[in-house]
């Protein structure tokens, strides 16, 4: 139950804390409503694919620790990309090396002869990280390989020809994303390459040969590049079609740490390229790094997922059983926006199947004056609401004296998360953070913003996901109060703030 109550009034005492502690899905801060491992390590999603009424998420884990080690690909299985079943290892080490990032595809015409065209082969491609070759301080350790399920997903073989490409020198060379070119008719692979992005080819999945490259001086590079992606979006509204092309980047991040840039150009079939001049962030928040998008989707949408934690501090979050979650599933599009192309992230439309018990009310707010809803558990909620302030503060509270604070600054054209006194924050230094985001290009009218939280997240979308924050959160008992504070000079409306408890899809 929420209440809407001025500041001079009193509050019970929270009641539900987060550490109450029920099942493994109900231990501290484990997510609710975003994908989790059932425990140990899990970070970059890998093989984002749907086939047969099936949506997967395989994952970079380590089944013998909460900290990172020998890689494998976990497997959780969704047909709504909401509730998620998990399933058991998809790909395990073997004499190539660990089991790095990548991608899968449906290999429907059987280029590679590993299925038949009555039963495709889902495949998926990989790097090889040789970790005896690594500290043998050779700079060949990473190579890509192939495996292939003909059940969908719930069996794997590997090629027995592995690496499908070898390694002639590079230290970082990984990543492999691919995807089927109609513009040539083949397949397409990106690999990141130290500070570049490489583009190969093949016509069986097997038989790679390298064709072109981006990035050496275009972009972030405040760190290695990683996990690239590279799909087609008609710009809405026109009949225009630009590519857009993902490249994570640790460090090097806005916020810092690691982060994800994007760059929007052309694609001719081999080569891309891009005139984009002002390097471009997905999301500002610390928390997203390393997401990619699904390959064969049902109505060819572009759905992205990104692994909710940053490697400053990823090894170390106040978690006992499992470490890392996955943003919720997000829709890219792609605008026109003061004669700038910028691309949107914005929840699916299924998230809305979780909601439940909507609370509405509209707060009118004085100049310098406050308005503060109580609820017994923030962290498992959206909010939304829309409003013409450009100036106000979000100030979640609870009874042990965390606080989390949002701002919007019209006057600096700035939207900040400052996460300072938000609960758990000293494990580590670069945790306790002020985040910034840039806010410039907002229209003048009504804007909604949205915010999911999570018992250790918060996702903020800002007018329909032009803007948004991704960041993780200890708090050390629920938030129960959250203050609307009109900063600015003038009357402010904060217009059908609706809060509504987000369910478990943990069963």
């Amino acid at each position: 139950m929420a209440v809407f109550f001025s500041c001079n009034q009193k509050k019970e005492k929270n009641t539900v804390e987060i550490q109450s502690i029920k099942n493994e899905n109900e231990e501290s801060y484990r997510p609710q409503y975003h994908f989790t491992p059932s425990e140990k390590w899990m970070n970059d999603p890998n093989g984002l694919v749907y086939h047969k009424g099936v949506y997967h998420l395989f994952y970079q884990y380590y089944p013998d620790d909460i900290v990172w080690g020998p890689m494998h690909w976990g497997h959780a299985t969704s047909k709504d990309m909401i509730y998620w079943d998990r399933k058991p290892i998809a790909l395990y080490p073997d004499k190539n090396g660990y089991i790095f990032s990548g991608s899968a595809v449906i290999d429907f015409e059987n280029s590679s002869g590993f299925g038949s065209k009555e039963n495709p082969a889902l495949v998926a491609l990989f790097t090889y990280h040789n970790m005896d070759g690594e500290k043998a301080g050779r700079t060949d350790f990473q190579t890509q390989g192939v495996a292939y399920s003909l059940d969908n997903g719930e069996t794997f073989k590997v090629y027995e020809g592995n690496p499908v490409i070898k390694n002639e020198g590079m230290k970082d060379f990984r990543d492999p994303k691919v995807f089927w070119n109609e513009k040539n008719k083949s397949w397409t692979m990106l690999l990141v390459a130290g500070n570049h992005l490489q583009i190969w080819q093949s016509k069986d999945l097997i038989g790679w040969k390298k064709v072109s490259e981006f990035g050496k001086n275009q972009g972030a590079h405040g760190g290695v590049w990683e996990c690239p992606d590279l799909f087609p979006l008609k710009v809405e509204g026109e009949s225009e079609e630009k590519w857009v092309l993902l490249i994570s980047i640790n460090p090097g991040a806005p916020n810092g740490g690691s982060g994800t840039q994007y760059f929007v150009g052309d694609f001719d079939g081999t080569t891309f390229t891009s005139k984009q001049e002002n390097i471009k962030w997905l999301d500002w928040g610390t928390d997203n790094y390393a997401g990619i998008t699904y390959n064969n989707t049902p109505n060819q949408e572009r759905i992205f997922i990104g692994w909710m934690s940053n490697w400053s501090y990823a090894r170390d979050t106040p978690t006992n059983t499992w470490r890392s979650a996955m943003t919720i599933p997000r829709n890219l599009s792609l605008k026109e926006i003061n004669d700038e192309y910028q691309l949107i992230n914005y929840p699916i439309d299924n998230f809305k199947n979780l909601l439940e018990n909507a609370i509405t009310k509209t707060v009118e707010l004085k100049p310098q004056a406050e308005e503060a809803v109580v609820y017994d558990h923030f962290n498992q909620t959206q909010i939304t609401f829309t409003t013409k302030a450009r100036d106000f503060k979000l100030n979640f509270k609870n009874n042990f004296g965390d606080n989390l604070l949002l701002e919007m600054n019209g006057k600096e054209n700035t939207f900040i998360l400052n996460r300072e006194k938000s609960g758990k924050v000293d494990f580590q230094e670069d945790f306790a953070s002020i985040q910034k985001m840039p806010i410039g290009h907002l229209p003048k009218d009504l804007i909604e913003v949205k915010i999911l939280m999570d018992w250790s997240s918060i996702e903020i979308f800002i007018n329909k996901g032009q803007y948004v924050m991704t960041a993780q959160l200890f708090p050390n008992e629920n938030y129960s109060q959250l203050n609307f504070v009109n900063t600015s000079e003038a009357d402010v409306i904060f217009n059908e703030i609706k809060l509504e408890k987000v369910k478990s899809i943990w069963k």
